[in-house]
């Protein structure tokens, strides 16, 4: 029986991201909502169940190339968000 290995053994946290990116935080949650796992986004839990968005390396790369897609196109966040 094998076992599944995780390759990841560094995971960055939104508010560091965001300080890293020079970008705030809450927009940056915004954009990463789109993100699944499979794009680098790992959700990380502490005690009272409460979550913070991480990111790998990959997941950073990710949401670097959605900040220049909702920049060059900010209207795109505003339509995403609006209630049905």
């Amino acid at each position: 029986m094998s076992s599944q290995t995780n390759k990841e053994h560094h995971v960055h946290t939104i508010a560091r991201v965001a300080e890293m990116l020079g970008e705030d935080e809450h927009w940056l949650g915004d954009i990463a909502n789109e993100m699944d796992r499979e794009d680098g986004l790992i959700w990380v839990y502490g005690t009272g169940d409460e979550g913070v968005m991480a990111f790998t390396d990959f997941g950073i790369e990710t949401l670097q190339n959605l900040i220049e897609i909702y920049k060059e196109d900010p209207d795109l966040l505003k339509r995403s968000t609006d209630p049905l």
